[in-house]
């Protein structure tokens, strides 16, 4: 109960996979940062969430880099966004 009271007043998890997929394009401020840290610790849901966000970024940039086709990070992020909005439903 403590947990969920918690997860919903100090940051809800829409608002972590935002910062999370802030902290993955580098922009995010110390503040965010802490934030983020707190929730993840609390919330499991998240946390695998950002494992994955992870592994398909490395997956990404691996894939890329193998390739000599060249793709902007706008792409990349788009490409998530749209991931996102599918996984939220």
């Amino acid at each position: 109960m403590l947990k969920k009271i918690l997860h919903t007043l100090f940051l809800p998890c829409s608002e972590a996979t935002l910062l999370m997929e802030k902290r993955n394009a580098g922009s995010i401020s110390a503040k965010e940062n802490r934030k983020l840290g707190a929730h993840l610790m609390i919330c499991k849901w998240c946390r695998m969430y950002s494992e994955k966000l992870a592994l398909l970024d490395k997956v990404f940039k691996k894939t890329i880099s193998q390739k000599s086709v060249e793709i902007n990070e706008s792409e990349i992020q788009d490409f998530k966004n749209k991931m996102i909005d599918k996984l939220n439903f």
